[in-house]
């Protein structure tokens, strides 16, 4: 048997070695990190811990959020949730559905979001994910992955339900410039009161199952109650969209039983405070999805960098309203997916800039657009330099594809060397200096330029006469693009707020 809030079952890394804690136990100075074997349920038991301080103990006001509370406290606050976390046995389960299932047994390998699907195992197809790599789990292990899933829960088949924030929710958490696991938990802890006694109902294995199965042509839906951006429901981070038991033997997890049909959360309506929004409409926030590949400047839109049509994580928002001056980052990760198929787990660290204003805000993610367009055009012109791309069915000619080749290579390396260069500018910003929009264009210039020609140059010699006229005016095309003139130019421009260069006519006179 395991209770998650009296029993010793997180690994962590400390100052002296490796232990394992109790929660409350993150209160301790020595704590620095969560230690599981998988960078997916670090990340998830991260999200669990301040979950639970949510529930027992969640900063009021800024001034809690600058005065802690120390071990002690937290255990006394924690235990009274004790009887709401136990992992097995007959009464209710952490979650877990209310009910006995009965059906089919799982492997507890299934768990895992990158576990082989069906489909792979019936055709023998799983070479990079092998079946049956877990064939039991100690409790602790069952437990986190078991959170793991709920947490993030992908596509699954009929009535096999995603997260309250759809499958492959990027997952953000500020770290603050103190070391240790406890500062960073605190952090991210949204403001609120304790879960009372009367209210663990809230929690979803506290109460039978809200079942989703389709009632006259509609599917029951489970709705945030009373809520705010400050103060969420705590379903938010205990949310059960699988209906599932754990089965055991002695002190490890070998199988589960799912049926389908758990919580239906509608995505739209509900607001997890470690994930940005973005505008799917006028009226319409939806949760931002992990993506593949490495996170940069290129997705701080929403996310690290406030916009017109965007929503930052509540917890960045609260904690740079909270706390006024210092450092902080941002932690980014979750997995990338595509359907019920995982891409890509995702970790970044990603540095967090205080403006002086919202327009300066504003202004710099209107920076980041004005990159976006600078590399589809640079990748656009490498497409078309290299004969890359598929013909036009009006004018039978090649269209650059920057999703092939060079192109596609040449948009991520203009994001990686203007990295550093865009993090010099926010940090002019933020220290007062403004913002020089002719200086971006012409670090763009330079690096989209320099990307070009190590692409195109080597080769061009070799080329045909017709190649080598598509080479240069692709080029061309794209110098024209840092003047303001072209199509993609006035993107660029519009997004900086500067006007095209005039065009100078014979004599030296602008037009």
């Amino acid at each position: 048997m395991l209770n998650l809030i009296n029993d010793p079952w997180i690994p962590v890394r400390c100052r002296a070695g490796r232990r394992v804690i109790r929660p409350d136990q993150i209160a301790e100075p020595d704590v620095l990190r969560p230690d599981w074997p998988r960078p997916d349920l670090n990340l998830a038991c991260l999200e669990l811990l301040v979950g639970l301080v949510y529930l027992a103990h969640p900063p009021r006001g800024s001034d809690d959020r600058k005065n802690p509370p120390d071990a002690a406290t937290l255990r006394q606050a924690l235990r009274p949730l004790a009887p709401a976390f136990e992992l097995l046995g007959d009464g209710p389960r952490f979650l877990q559905t209310w009910e006995p299932l009965e059906g089919k047994k799982w492997p507890c390998d299934q768990l895992f979001i990158d576990k082989a699907g069906n489909s792979t195992v019936k055709k023998n197809e799983d070479l990079m994910t092998r079946r049956s790599r877990y064939r039991a789990l100690p409790l602790p292990q069952a437990a986190i992955a078991l959170y793991t899933l709920q947490a993030f829960a992908p596509e699954g088949g009929r009535g096999i339900n995603t997260s309250l924030r759809g499958g492959g929710p990027m997952v953000t958490l500020v770290r603050p410039g103190r070391e240790g696991l406890w500062p960073l938990v605190w952090a991210n802890v949204p403001r609120g009161e304790p879960l009372s006694l009367q209210n663990r109902h809230t929690l979803p294995w506290m109460r039978p199952t809200r079942r989703s199965k389709p009632i006259g042509g509609r599917r029951p839906e489970s709705l945030p109650g009373k809520t705010s951006r400050s103060s969420p429901p705590p379903e938010v981070f205990f949310g059960q969209p699988r209906r599932l038991r754990l089965v055991a033997q002695g002190d490890s997890v070998t199988h589960f039983v799912q049926r389908p049909y758990g919580e239906n959360y509608p995505t739209s309506l509900w607001r997890h405070p470690l994930t940005p929004y973005y505008a799917a409409s006028a009226a319409e926030l939806r949760p931002v999805r992990a993506k593949p590949g490495s996170f940069g400047y290129r997705h701080w839109r929403g996310v690290i960098l406030q916009s017109d049509k965007d929503r930052q994580p509540t917890t960045l928002w609260q904690y740079l309203q909270d706390v006024e001056h210092g450092d902080c980052s941002l932690i980014v990760g979750g997995w990338a997916m595509k359907s019920a198929k995982p891409l890509d787990f995702i970790w970044s660290e990603q540095p967090v800039f205080r403006f002086l204003s919202r327009d300066d805000e504003y202004r710099a993610a209107d920076t980041v657009e004005a990159a976006e367009q600078t590399a589809l055009e640079l990748a656009r012109g490498i497409s078309l330099a290299l004969g890359e791309g598929a013909r036009s069915k009006v004018t039978g000619r090649k269209v650059g594809s920057v999703t092939a080749g060079g192109g596609l290579r040449a948009r991520e390396r203009f994001f990686v060397n203007t990295q550093t260069a865009f993090e010099e500018v926010l940090h002019r910003m933020t220290a007062g200096a403004g913002f020089a929009a002719e200086e971006w264009v012409g670090v763009m210039r330079q690096v989209a330029l320099a990307i070009f020609d190590a692409e195109v140059t080597p080769g061009l010699a070799d080329l045909s006469e017709a190649r080598r006229a598509a080479a240069i005016g692709a080029r061309r095309q794209l110098l024209a693009a840092f003047s303001g003139r072209s199509a993609a130019g006035k993107k660029i421009f519009d997004a900086l707020g500067l006007e095209p260069a005039p065009i100078r006519r014979k004599g030296g006179r602008a037009a």
